[in-house]
């Protein structure tokens, strides 16, 4: 889908604020709330806009550690580990990636002993490293037209 300049400033809007009305995002940008809507349509049939979700604070609900783990999965291993790691509840994104590690995942642990057992758990499929987050340093920045 080619993106003009009207879509990009809606797109903005959205990743901004996606509970926003289309009345106000229209307002913003210039145009009929229908006409947003029908830009907005458009642009997630395209598959431009992926989904709306809502960020939970992981320490606001009882999480005391945010961790990237990196895995360099064992011959063989690394297909089987793309299947279970779909089923553990401690990872909240993971990505597939170049380099020395096949695997970097984003997890959320209870405590020091929760992250000891759930490393335990990975093991079996590769070679681990750990980072503890200290802070978010950008928060979900915006994408942005292509210059």
């Amino acid at each position: 889908m080619n993106l003009d300049k009207l879509n990009w400033n809606i797109l903005k809007r959205l990743q901004l604020n996606a509970r926003q009305s289309n009345a106000e995002i229209g307002r913003q940008v210039g145009i009929s709330s229908p006409a947003v809507s029908e830009r907005i349509k458009k642009m997630e049939d395209a598959g431009v806009i992926e989904s709306y979700n809502t960020l939970v604070s992981p320490f606001e609900v009882g999480y005391q550690i945010k961790a990237l783990i990196t895995l360099r999965a064992f011959m063989g291993m690394l297909k089987p580990f793309l299947e279970k790691v779909k089923t553990y509840d401690e990872v909240i994104n993971c990505y597939r990636i170049t380099g020395n590690e096949n695997i970097v995942m984003e997890v959320v642990l209870k405590n020091q002993k929760h992250l000891e057992s759930f490393i335990d758990q990975l093991i079996v499929y590769g070679e681990t490293k750990t980072q503890i987050v200290l802070s978010r340093v950008v928060k979900h920045n915006e994408v942005k037209p292509l210059k």
